[in-house]
This record gives C-alpha cells, structure tokens and sequence, in this order.
C-alpha cells in the first residue's frame, strides 16, 4: 500500500512545461524569433558560449533577443500550484534513478569495468535529466577523461555510440569543449579513428551527434588540420552529407564541414569528392531548411576561395543556376553568400561560360535587386562588379537583354545599371 501511494505521488510534467535544453520545468520561459521557448537561464548559457543557432531547430537566429512567455508562464504557475505538496514531481520534475553517488562510482571505475555499455547508459540517463545533473558530471574530477578514454581499446559500435551520446550531451556545458579537444586532438592517443567507426557504422542519430561534437572541437588550425589528416574522415562527413534525407543530419553535416574545411587541402579533397555537385543537389530542393541554404551556400563560399574550387563551380552549370535561384529568397546571410561565390567565380575567375549560365538564370535581375537590398558594402560592391560582368555577356543577346533589363526596370527604376 505504501509502494502504490508512493507511486500515486509521482506526476507527470507536460512536454511543454520542459526547457529543450534543461528538460526541468521552466521558471522564466522566455521565446527566441525562431518560436521555440526556452528557459531564461538555459538560453542565456547557450548563447553566451558563441553560439548564434536555436539549439532546437538549429536555425542560424537574424536576432537574439527573446521574449517573456508569460502565458506559458501562468500555466506553469497554475500547473504547479494544483500539484500535492508532498508530489516528488513537483519539486523535481525531472527526476533519475541512478543518483549522484551511484554516478560517482560509476566515474572511478568506468575503464576497469567489464559491461561498460551499462554504465555508459546510466550516464546518459543521469546526465540528460537535468541542467544540474550534467553540471555535476561535467564537474567531477576526470569524468571526462574516464569517458573518452573508453574509446583508447574499444571496438565495439555499440559502446562507441554510448560514448558519443554522454560526449554530445555535455559538450555545451562551460569548458568542455576545450577539454575534449585536449583530450581527443591534442593527445598521443589515436581517438579520431573511434569516430570514423562511427560515421561509417553507426546509427543516424550517433552519425549526427559524432558530426556535431567534432564540429565543437575543431577550435583552431592545427585541429582542424588533425581532422582532415585521418585518413577517410573528410570522406566519410561529405558522404554523410550527400547521402542523408533527414534536414537534421545534412545541417549536421554542413556545418561540421565548414568548421573543419579551412585549409586549401582540405578544399580540393572536397572538391574531389564532388561537394559543388552535392550542394547542387542540396539547393535543388523544393523543401530545402533555410538553415539548410545558408550552410550550402556559406560551405560554396568556403570552397570558392582556392581556384579548385572556383573552376569545379564554375563547370557545374547547375548549380550555378540553383544559386541565382536562391538569391533573394531565402535570408540575407544566404544572399550574401551566395554572391560571393558569383563574384568569385564570374569575377575573380573570370569563367565567362560560368557568366553565361548565371546570365541566362536572369542573374542580372537578381544581382541588381540584391543591390538595392539591405545587404553589407562589400556585398554591394560585388554586385557592381558582376553587373558589369554580366551586362557584357548579355549584350550579345540583346532580346535577352532587353527582357532581361526590362524586367529589373519594372521593380527598381531609380537605379542605373552600369
């Protein structure tokens, strides 16, 4: 009887009462512009640590400013107000059956253990029911390097996964991205291959978070040299982009990508691998995430910078065409950079087949509008500098021309073409 009166106790929280990113009931909910709330101290964090993506959608936020939900609040009030006293669930919401002791344990002898996928799990279990549970974690003295360390013998998929889903959900928390990076490209040990293992043979959800945490830990140059060092890991992130379906996974991917590409090697090998034709694809798509675009096209701009690059583009008539397209039609970030790459290829390069693709999608209407948008001086000055280009190119053709500029006079008659 008092088992059952116990269990009677217990309640259970509604979804929407819960942080994302806490998952305890929110004291002060406040919204971000992508419509997704948050508690006020989670998203504080999350922002202050540089981050400019709602950790839901990972949407690139236009603002960070955010909003008191203060309906949502009242219903929080309300809910808690009608809970017993004496209800475990309305003091601890979010509550674990492996206490902090038992985590403790677990810490100290985690590499001595034979079923380290068990505790491994209770991990998981323990750190995703809380903010302050993943602060104790992230706090005990080598829990971290207990953790990573797992990796140092082991090949089993299936406990590697469990060390990327403890990995993934405390990466965010202060400093332990630095320490991972330590711990997993400034050490003797061989770790990355851990990671490949997974990107190769693991499930989607441990793929997305392996992608996500060498996104976090490729914090400088010589990292992100290491990264693209090992053998079959750039491979394995393009070919996880390109052959993925779920929007998650590709934004993923993408953005792991863009951390990782910053040397001129790391550039061609994805130009080898056929990246210009993957984000071709990508763009090509009716239903296509803007998160998705910006990444796309910001990866384009990344690889428009080496002359492999710019060439591989310029050849790939569609997409070029996908990226006059996009301009104007999605946000300005994505604009932007899709102009660059325009401006790298039909100017900097000066492929006049690639000015012809981008004259015939009416990239001169385009490029003109986005002149007379709100877009950066640089990006302004781009635009001129393709106007030019472009006017060349279409006067061959002059009923091209004439449609082409008829066009752009019915919506922006107070600028002059050059």
């Amino acid at each position: 009887m008092v088992r059952n009166r116990r269990e009677e106790l217990y309640v259970t929280v509604p979804s929407l009462f819960r942080c994302p990113i806490s998952m305890d009931v929110m004291k002060s909910p406040v919204s971000l512009c992508t419509g997704v709330t948050y508690d006020r101290s989670s998203i504080q964090t999350w922002l202050s640590q540089g981050h400019n993506t709602c950790p839901a959608t990972m949407q690139i936020l236009p603002s960070t400013d955010f909003t008191p939900n203060l309906t949502l609040r009242r219903l929080i009030n309300v809910w808690i107000q009608h809970q017993p006293a004496s209800s475990p669930g309305s003091t601890t919401p979010s509550s674990s059956s492996v206490t902090k002791s038992e985590v403790v344990e677990i810490v100290k002898s985690l590499n001595g253990e034979v079923d380290r996928l068990s505790s491994l799990a209770k991990i998981v279990e323990f750190v995703k029911c809380s903010g302050e549970n993943r602060r104790f974690f992230v706090n005990l003295s080598a829990a971290i390097v207990s953790v990573v360390g797992v990796l140092v013998d082991c090949d089993v998929v299936e406990v590697c996964e469990a060390v990327v889903a403890v990995l993934d959900l405390v990466v965010s928390e202060n400093e332990v991205k630095e320490q991972l990076n330590k711990e997993i490209l400034k050490s003797d040990r061989k770790f990355l291959p851990k990671f490949l293992l997974i990107l190769r043979k693991g499930k989607l959800s441990s793929r997305i978070q392996t992608a996500r945490i060498l996104e976090f830990i490729a914090l400088d140059a010589d990292s992100q040299r290491k990264m693209v060092e090992e053998q079959g890991l750039l491979y394995e992130l393009h070919v996880f982009t390109s052959t993925e379906t779920n929007r998650f996974a590709i934004e993923v991917g993408l953005s792991t990508l863009i951390a990782v590409s910053t040397t001129r090697p790391a550039k061609k090998e994805l130009v080898r691998f056929g990246i210009v034709q993957t984000i071709g694809k990508i763009l090509s798509g009716s239903e296509t995430a803007r998160a998705v675009v910006e990444k796309s096209l910001k990866l384009l701009e990344t690889v428009a910078t080496c002359t492999e690059g710019r060439s591989a583009i310029g050849k790939g008539e569609e997409c070029l065409s996908v990226i006059v397209t996009r301009l104007m039609k999605s946000s300005k970030a994505a604009t932007e950079h899709g102009v660059t790459v325009l401006w790298s290829v039909c100017c900097l390069f000066r492929d006049t087949a690639a000015r012809e693709v981008v004259g015939k999608a009416n990239g001169l209407t385009k490029v003109l509008l986005v002149m007379q948008s709100d877009c950066s001086a640089g990006v302004r000055q781009m635009c001129g500098e393709l106007v030019k280009a472009l006017r060349v190119v279409n006067n061959k053709d002059k009923s091209y021309s004439k449609s082409c500029l008829a066009s752009y006079d019915t919506k922006t008659t107070h600028i002059m073409p050059y």
